[in-house]
């Protein structure tokens, strides 16, 4: 059977994301590989990659709902699969601190219609993103050597597969089963030092919906319950501001970058 393209409300949208239920918070877990892509150059396994999502869906008076949430990525060494701290750098010979990935907060609005391929029993909503926007560090000199490109530039490419009755049931919250596809084509990091050497990073990863913190990875658990319980719950209401992205943590956190700090650093629960 060649899959359909079909329309659903947005709260189909929600109980994959999330669930239609505001005042619970729901867990999306994701490993991976990430590999250097340089022009002339076979490709090199970089890290591991192991991250999740806790995000939470809010009603408006409006009609639409506010999508809110964390997420964490770790960069994993290839070999051992422990979280790597300091990072030699194969290109440079330098060890640099590694920063790894606390965006707090994630956010949007979903509102409308939102198009997937059923095919079947199962359900495919697909998302193909190309962030372009000027580069927050490209007018600060003390970032040079780090993050000099004028313009981010990425693409994300996401499958989320769950099943079709799930999304045609009025009476469930949350969808029972969710399958996670994302490949990733981004620059160089601006903890990787790399300057305006020639490349990309690729990204790919799998994941799946959880049922709460305590399915979670256990170096995640360990994780937030130790150093980072503010990643325990999502949000409890839309935050005011721009989302948080790698390159701004960055810029926001440089001079613990440059005492060689633990990333991410430590963030108390939400009161």
């Amino acid at each position: 059977m060649v899959a359909e393209t079909q329309e659903f409300d947005a709260q189909a949208w929600i109980k994959t994301r999330a669930s239609l239920d505001p005042t619970q918070s729901t867990f999306l877990v994701w490993k991976g590989a990430i590999y250097a892509f340089i022009p002339g150059e076979k490709k090199k396994l970089l890290f591991e990659m192991l991250g999740m999502s806790v995000s939470r869906c809010i009603p408006t008076k409006e009609g639409s709902w506010d999508f809110t949430s964390r997420e964490l990525t770790y960069y994993l060494d290839p070999k051992t699969s422990e979280i790597v701290q300091k990072w030699e750098n194969p290109w440079t010979g330098e060890k640099v601190p590694v920063m790894h990935v606390a965006n707090n907060p994630v956010q949007g609005q979903f509102k409308g219609k939102f198009p997937a391929q059923v095919d079947g029993d199962i359900t495919t909503f697909v998302f193909d993103i190309f962030p372009t926007y000027p580069n927050p560090l490209a007018d600060e000199p003390k970032f040079a050597e780090y993050c000099p490109n004028p313009t981010y530039q990425a693409a994300e490419l996401f499958k989320i597969t769950v099943p079709t009755a799930d999304l045609l049931n009025s009476e469930l919250l949350s969808v029972s089963q969710l399958r996670l596809s994302w490949d990733r084509i981004g620059q160089w990091l601006p903890w990787m030092k790399m300057g305006a050497r020639e490349g990309h990073l690729i990204y790919s990863a799998y994941g799946s919906k959880v049922d709460g913190l305590s399915e979670l990875p256990q170096q995640l658990q360990d994780e937030i319950n130790t150093r980072i319980p503010l990643y325990r719950n999502a949000p409890k209401s839309f935050i005011e501001g721009e989302d948080m992205t790698s390159w701004l943590y960055f810029q926001q956190n440089f001079e613990a970058y440059l005492a060689g700090e633990t990333f991410p650093l430590p963030a108390g629960e939400e009161l």
